[in-house]
């Protein structure tokens, strides 16, 4: 780690913290625009973090994520480089849209080109700019529209630096998946920087236990890699559990849809997760919804009007559910604004 970080042109020396804009295309009505990245460095070296949101412009609680660490008193001492980034995919987010204008999704375009499309080449800035110069990531997603999920972590556990990381950010739920051609983590890995992706909530949508959760997760991977000193809180009560694989259960017909079960709830095979029915009160019959293999709800929709073969459950498999289900349950206990006795450094978002 050098005494001098060189991003977009501008120097950032040990002790500094600065707003930096990387430069963008133009829109087409030639107004600027720029990428906003925050980047915080310590008096001492250290580990150099990226820290990314909304590379799908519409999922937002990153941006909110982001905000709170960089306004943490817990950055106190730190030690090493945060290179924060809350809007990555700046034209999606202007659009309330998960693509580009060119409708293509900036997580299968990288590692880009500076020649090609509008998203090759936001991605090859980014991967010029921000990643080359790092040694670890944390990617803040959400599920997509219309679509929810639960405090998750994914992550290709085959590599050993990226499972730490994974277990370190303590979220309930490590869900091992492998890298996808074209993913930002796909991409850094090339330059072997290991990255985990925190998904939570949906899109659009603010998540207060969401964003919770995920402001005390960079903070403590941060402490785990060193960036952070060490607090002396009590041994963390939820340790993660690892889902090796997960399924997909789809509507078996196209109507409305009354869900059965709660986001964090364990099921069995077989279990009733809820009916589709014709609208209008067409007809008698209702068709039942069922579970295709035993595990927790860690996905599900939020509209109940669906199509045949609509993903309506993303179901992880672990060995006991009933632990996991437990454990999901007091995670969001202790990080539900009611329950919360501490005089917060943020008015919850209710």
């Amino acid at each position: 780690m050098s005494d001098v970080l060189v991003l977009a042109g501008e120097e950032v020396r040990l002790g500094q913290s600065k707003i930096i804009d990387v430069p963008l295309p133009d829109l087409y009505m030639q107004t600027a625009l720029s990428m906003p990245v925050h980047v915080i460095r310590g008096r001492r070296k250290g580990p150099i973090l990226f820290v990314s949101a909304a590379v799908h412009g519409d999922e937002i609680n990153g941006v909110e994520i982001i905000r709170r660490l960089v306004k943490s008193k817990s950055l106190k001492g730190l030690k090493g480089t945060i290179i924060a980034i809350p809007v990555v995919n700046v034209y999606g987010f202007l659009n309330q849209s998960r693509y580009l204008p060119d409708r293509r999704d900036l997580n299968r375009c990288f590692p880009g080109s500076d020649e090609g499309s509008l998203a090759a080449r936001l991605a090859d800035s980014f991967m010029k700019e921000v990643v080359s110069q790092c040694t670890h990531g944390i990617d803040l997603h959400t599920a997509a529209i219309h679509r929810d999920n639960l405090p998750q972590i994914r992550a290709d556990l085959s590599n050993p630096d990226v499972e730490m990381m994974a277990h370190a950010f303590d979220a309930p739920v490590v869900v091992n998946s492998s890298l996808i051609q074209g993913s930002l983590r796909y991409a850094a890995a090339s330059y072997d920087v290991p990255v985990i992706v925190y998904e939570a909530g949906e899109a659009l949508r603010f998540n207060e236990m969401a964003i919770r959760a995920g402001v005390k997760g960079v903070l403590a991977m941060m402490r785990h890699i060193g960036m952070l000193a060490t607090t002396r809180h009590k041994k963390r009560q939820h340790e993660p559990f690892v889902a090796r694989s997960s399924v997909w259960v789809r509507a078996p017909e196209s109507g409305i849809f009354r869900m059965l079960v709660p986001m964090g709830a364990s099921v069995n095979k077989g279990d009733l997760l809820g009916m589709v029915a014709a609208p209008y009160g067409k007809g008698d019959s209702e068709t039942e919804v069922l579970a295709s293999s035993s595990g927790i709800v860690i996905g599900r929709t939020n509209i109940p009007l669906v199509n045949e073969g609509e993903a309506l459950f993303h179901i992880a498999r672990f060995n006991k559910p009933d632990e996991v289900a437990d454990s999901v349950l007091a995670f969001h206990t202790d990080l539900d604004p009611a329950t919360d006795t501490a005089v917060p450094d943020e008015l919850p978002i209710i």
